[in-house]
């Protein structure tokens, strides 16, 4: 026997779909999530593993309000939200398919919109279905919450499938460089530590956060007594967003920061005929090969200001 249309649900989801930049703007969403509940810059947390069950249960919420304060649904009358006229209630897990439908849901028959995200797998998915009795299991939890049955779970209408996920750097860094940077007595120590060991990648404001643990993290990277001051003798630079920076990684074939965003880049003087060379502070200078160790301080870069703190860096 053919299923009905359920009208209201191809209303919903072909108003999410016509949101701007849906799929990047949940990826997003969902990060930012999952680094907030990590809250590595006070805990040093990076990985769902090292999280309390009642952190993992307050997931949910904190996804519910960044979603809604991203695509800015309404108030719902009954539950979450209310988008194109229609009660929507938002559920999260980060178990596919664990998703804790509640008793009034059930009773009201409501849209659900379901999401899931696994930092593991640095994938994630967002579908909608009717919760009706039957597509629910028997089974209940103290709270009288079930899940999807077979039946429920073959009904979702994903929106996304198994999108990816912007990935969690300091959880899928190689476990034996991470131990290594784990290893620093103090923040200032494990970002120099970083720098070294994890040469030519981008580092995430996230990652830089999590292993400086202070109020001003950044800091620690900068000249003036952060990384770029002590790393300057080992040949290392430090770049940064900044348009002058970024002519730098482009002549040397490197990825370029974005705001909030840092690289550390081992250096070595260069020929003249020799490709990807760059002229910083008056010489030639070209990637230091792997394992190659150089007598030669780090040139110094250019100047940079940051207009909204009025001071210098370099």
């Amino acid at each position: 026997m053919a299923h009905r249309v359920d009208r209201r649900l191809r209303q919903v989801r072909a108003a999410i779909l016509n949101e701007e930049d849906v799929e990047a703007r949940t990826a997003s969403a969902l990060r930012d999530t999952l680094d907030w509940l990590y809250n590595g810059i006070h805990t040093g947390h990076y990985s769902p593993k090292q999280l309390t069950q009642t952190e993992k249960t307050h997931c949910g919420s904190l996804v519910e309000l960044n979603m809604q304060r991203r695509f800015r649904f309404d108030d719902g009358w009954r539950f979450d939200y209310r988008i194109v006229g229609v009660d929507v209630e938002c559920k999260f897990s980060q178990y596919l398919g664990g998703w804790m439908i509640p008793p009034e849901a059930v009773r009201s028959r409501v849209l659900c919109l379901l999401l899931w995200a696994d930092d593991e797998e640095s994938k994630w998915s967002m579908g909608l279905v009717r919760t009706t009795h039957g597509r629910l299991q028997g089974g209940k939890n103290r709270d009288k919450k079930r899940k999807l049955n077979k039946q429920g779970r073959q009904d979702i209408e994903w929106l996304f499938e198994h999108k990816r996920l912007p990935k969690n750097q300091l959880l899928h860094l190689d476990p034996n460089v991470r131990d290594q940077v784990m290893q620093g007595a103090s923040g200032a120590e494990r970002l120099r530590l970083l720098c070294r060991l994890v040469p030519r990648t981008i580092l995430t404001r996230v990652t830089i956060e999590t292993l400086g643990q202070q109020k001003d993290p950044m800091k620690r990277m900068r000249a003036n007594g952060g990384a770029r001051s002590a790393l300057k003798k080992e040949g290392i630079v430090i770049l940064g967003h900044y348009t002058n920076h970024a002519n730098i990684a482009k002549a040397l074939n490197l990825s370029v920061p974005r705001e909030g965003e840092l690289m550390s880049v081992p250096l070595a003087p260069a020929n003249q005929n020799e490709p990807n060379t760059v002229e910083i502070d008056g010489g030639l200078w070209r990637l230091a090969r792997v394992g190659e160790r150089t007598q030669h301080p780090a040139p110094r870069l250019p100047v940079v200001r940051r207009s909204r703190e009025g001071a210098t860096d370099s």
